[in-house]
Parts: C-alpha cells; sequence; structure tokens
C-alpha cells in the first residue's frame, strides 16, 4: 500500500492552535503599538511629530483589523472540507 500524497493544491483556511496563539500575540503587539503612538501623539506640541505618530498609530491600527480577518473563519467547517479532501484522493 502506497501511503505517500502528494502536495496540497491549497492549505485549507483551517486554524490550528499554534495559528491562534501567534495571532493572539501579533494582536496584543499591534493593539499596544497603537496605544503607545496614540498615547504618545497626544503629549507632542509639534504638529508633525503629531501627525507622523498618528499615521504610525494608524497603520499599527490597520494591521489590527487585517489580523482580526484572519480570525473570520469557520473552523469545524474547513477542517470538514480538508477531511473530504483527504479521503477523495485515497
Amino acid at each position: 500500500m502506497d501511503n505517500t500524497q502528494g502536495p496540497i493544491p491549497e492549505p485549507p483556511r483551517a486554524i490550528t492552535t499554534k495559528d491562534i496563539l501567534y495571532l493572539k500575540d501579533a494582536l496584543s503587539w499591534e493593539l499596544l503599538a497603537f496605544k503607545k503612538f496614540h498615547f504618545l501623539s497626544r503629549q507632542v506640541d509639534n504638529t508633525e511629530i503629531r501627525d507622523a505618530m498618528d499615521q504610525a498609530g494608524k497603520m499599527h491600527q490597520k494591521h489590527f483589523q487585517k489580523l482580526l480577518t484572519h480570525l473570520e473563519v469557520d473552523n469545524n467547517k474547513a477542517l470538514a472540507e480538508f477531511s473530504g479532501q483527504q479521503s477523495n484522493q485515497s
């Protein structure tokens, strides 16, 4: 019996526990960076520096929102589809 499998044509949309832990850390880093830039920009009188800090904070906020989209997955459905693909290839 040949148990070798070919490459997966497209990775499943399922999220592993390791993925979730990494995303949680990344979300925490982005949120912290956003909060720090927001706080610091309110401490500065120079409008040019304030604008630069606000821009950096908005960038981290966008990264945070982008990371959240990776958590919008029906994990059970994705795993079921992956299992179905595996059994069809056998």
